[in-house]
């Protein structure tokens, strides 16, 4: 029986799976390893069942034994881990794609809805049981009829616009290549950042973070953004510039901003949080049961895959 380690707490059913399947050392108290813990806890081991908290680095790589060849990574992101000195020592890395888009588009309407129409002051307000209600109060945007951009038309994105249709909203997007008509839905492409974040009245961050898009949101791209528009960001913190947002934010050329991620989760910029018109999330994109569930599942299933045949569908190095 080959012999996993895992790296963080699982719901008990995926952690009754992995040890039904495998020799599975699992982490009962949800420690967050340091990469020395994490390199002496993998010896003997076949695999690594590893999260986006693991920051699986050239060093830490080329450290672990030589029994390790494949690591799957929990998260359909795997930017914690260097696929580049993965390859070089010959493992294989897999991620879980698909089972996670319909929760994350979930959270990525909630976002704008939350950015638009004021959540975060309204929250407070209500809290301390003070707001006295006037014809103008809290006046936020409201959806219908509004642009929604969408940066990274991949499975999320498409599911983010097939929502926001409902709510009257018009489509556009930029993607790495223009979609088919059926995937498109009279969406309208934009082949460039600046044509697409000039017509985003609302502008949902859904592309993966690599080093293309790393900080597309920056100082000469905001002000691409129509007067008020509004920045959600459901993907990676990489792509955005916190200071870059957070200026104009302050200048309002921004109107507000909705976030589930960050740059050095959990230390987000602090600039945000002394700004009223910025909804904030703890990083809740595919948090649900169902969700958390399937992707543990299936990060289990690329490491049974993988031994079995020698591949993985879901392999991305």
């Amino acid at each position: 029986m080959k012999k996993i380690l895992i790296t963080r707490r699982l719901l008990k059913e995926s952690e009754d799976k992995a040890s039904k399947m495998f020799d599975a050392h699992l982490n009962s108290n949800d420690e967050l390893y340091s990469q020395s813990r994490l390199i002496e806890l993998s010896q003997g081991c076949d695999a690594v069942l590893t999260s986006l908290t693991d920051k699986m680095d050239a060093d830490t790589i080329n450290k672990l034994p030589e029994t390790i060849k494949v690591i799957s990574n929990f998260a359909v992101g795997f930017g914690n881990i260097d696929l580049e000195a993965a390859k070089k020592r010959g493992i294989a890395v897999t991620n879980t794609p698909e089972v996670l888009s319909d929760a994350t588009a979930e959270i990525g309407i909630l976002l704008i809805l939350g950015a638009c129409r004021r959540a975060s002051e309204g929250i407070e307000a209500a809290r301390e049981s003070n707001w006295k209600w006037s014809s103008d109060y809290l006046i936020g945007k409201q959806l219908t009829g509004t642009r929604l951009g969408i940066l990274g038309m991949g499975r999320i994105g498409q599911k983010i616009a097939n929502i926001a249709r409902s709510l009257g909203m018009i489509i556009h997007y930029h993607n790495r290549s223009k979609l088919s008509e059926d995937k498109e839905q009279g969406a309208v492409y934009h082949d460039n950042l600046k044509s697409l974040f000039s017509v985003s009245d609302v502008l949902s961050i859904c592309c993966p973070a690599t080093k293309e898009t790393e900080n597309m949101i920056n100082k000469e791209t905001v002000e691409y953004f129509p007067t008020g528009a509004v920045i959600t960001n459901v993907a990676r913190g990489d792509i955005v510039d916190d200071e870059a947002l957070i200026d104009a934010l302050h200048r309002r050329k921004i109107y507000a901003a909705g976030l589930d991620v960050y740059k050095g989760e959990p230390n987000l910029n602090p600039g945000y949080l002394k700004i009223k018109s910025v909804f904030i999330l703890p990083h809740l994109g595919s948090a649900t049961k169902h969700t958390r569930t399937a992707m543990a599942n299936l990060a289990i299933d690329n490491i049974d895959e993988f031994f079995r045949t020698g591949n993985c569908t879901n392999k991305v190095n």
